[in-house]
């Protein structure tokens, strides 16, 4: 009669292979392995490697800090208007930007160039057209401004 063949298949170990490549990285990345190891040195020199040591141990401690910190109404605040300014900012076109970045000090020098200029020459100037422009816009934006401020309460009738 017939006897079966025994297969052994070697079982298969990841941790094997993971060593043979541990064994040969010393040779094939001795110049990183190398640079790595003043870095970590350096470190341990400044303390650094303590800190996060410390930090790690007391991790949950460092994050409570951290949060009851973070959980005060200035910073919540805080927070709510860095992201309001990003909204603002990414509602103007660029170009305006970078037009504003020219002209500001290019506006500032030509102060500083001028000498003492009359009014019937600043009040010329502010009927120019590109003024009027810039006057348009800001005196948009605090109309809009004032909008925001208006009580909102029924009854109550803004002051002015």
């Amino acid at each position: 009669m017939a006897e079966p063949i025994l297969l052994k298949i070697p079982t298969y170990d990841p941790r094997e292979t993971l060593f043979r490549r541990l064994e040969t990285a010393p040779r094939e990345h001795a110049e990183a392995l190398l640079a790595t190891y003043e870095i970590l040195q350096s470190l341990h020199d400044q303390g650094v490697l303590e800190v996060i040591k410390g930090a790690l141990g007391s991790s949950e401690k460092v994050l409570q800090i951290l949060i009851d910190a973070g959980n005060t109404p200035e910073v919540i605040r805080g927070i709510r208007n860095v992201i309001v300014i990003l909204k603002i900012l990414n509602g103007i076109e660029p170009e305006l930007l970078e037009g504003l970045a020219r002209g500001i000090p290019k506006g500032i020098a030509e102060a500083k160039r001028a000498r003492t200029v009359g009014f019937f020459k600043v009040l010329a100037r502010l009927f120019n057209r590109n003024t009027l422009r810039v006057l348009t816009v800001l005196t948009s934006v605090l109309d809009s401004l004032g909008k925001c401020l208006t009580p909102r309460k029924l009854g109550s009738r803004p002051r002015g």
